[in-house]
């Protein structure tokens, strides 16, 4: 792999990283009143199966009517270091759309789990989930390393072995909660021999430790049953010294 490649290939996980890791955000969408002007507003939000962000938006809020008007967003991820000005930003460039129907389950059950008090939300009128389906990426970790990352794994799709997740999860909580508690371990330093994973992602799981959710990063994309299989016995592997 040339130098350029295996730069853009950090990136790549650093972005995934940062994107999976947080929940907030600064959505800027397009301002109706204020025709042509970009509006910035502070909103929480849940990575999905794929690369996808959701969304839980009041219909009166002004970044709800001005997608409304037009679907065009930005989601600018920051993770503040010491020295601010070289702090990691990940900015997504796509569309916000409500979540269809026949997906609002599933959605509602998991956003409930990483924004418990959003439950409290489903009882008044007028909020929604909306979907950031993103189209292009851009990253900077940090003085000189910016790139555009390549939209490959970032457009939106249902990964192949969604139909196995429950299987998955719950063979890997009944028969295998070593390895989740020893990867939890070695990317967090966190001893929990009550950690379970939680949810599935194409770029690794999510984990339930002490009351709060942390994500388990794999360093290949996983698109089918087989790859999510291949990540979860190297990640074994790769921790096995963290055990529990």
């Amino acid at each position: 792999m040339s130098k350029k490649k295996s730069l853009i290939s950090s990136y790549e996980l650093n972005a995934v990283k940062l994107f999976r890791s947080s929940d907030s955000a600064i959505l800027s969408t397009v301002s109706a009143k204020h025709e042509g002007y970009p509006f910035g507003s502070f909103v929480t939000y849940m990575s999905g199966d794929c690369r996808t962000a959701y969304l839980y938006l009041s219909d009166i809020a002004q970044h709800t009517k001005n997608l409304n008007n037009n679907s065009k967003s930005c989601l600018t991820i920051i993770k503040i270091d010491s020295d601010k000005q070289n702090s990691e930003r990940l900015t997504l460039l796509g569309d916000l759309k409500l979540v269809e129907k026949n997906k609002f389950e599933e959605c509602s059950s998991k956003y409930y789990e990483f924004f418990p008090k959003s439950k409290e939300y489903a009882k008044m009128h007028g909020f929604n989930f909306y979907q950031f389906e993103i189209s292009s990426c851009r990253w900077i970790g940090g003085f000189g390393k910016i790139a555009w990352l390549k939209n490959e794994y970032w457009n939106h799709f249902e990964p192949k072995w969604k139909k196995n997740q429950k299987a998955i999860i719950e063979h890997m909580n009944d028969d295998h909660s070593n390895s989740i508690c020893s990867s939890l371990h070695a990317q967090y330093g966190i001893e929990d021999i009550n950690a379970k994973m939680l949810f599935l992602t194409i770029d690794g799981y999510y984990v339930l430790s002490n009351e709060k959710i942390y994500f388990i990063q794999f360093d290949i994309t996983s698109l089918n049953a087989k790859q999510y299989k291949d990540n979860l016995v190297s990640l074994a592997h790769q921790n096995r010294e963290f055990e529990l």
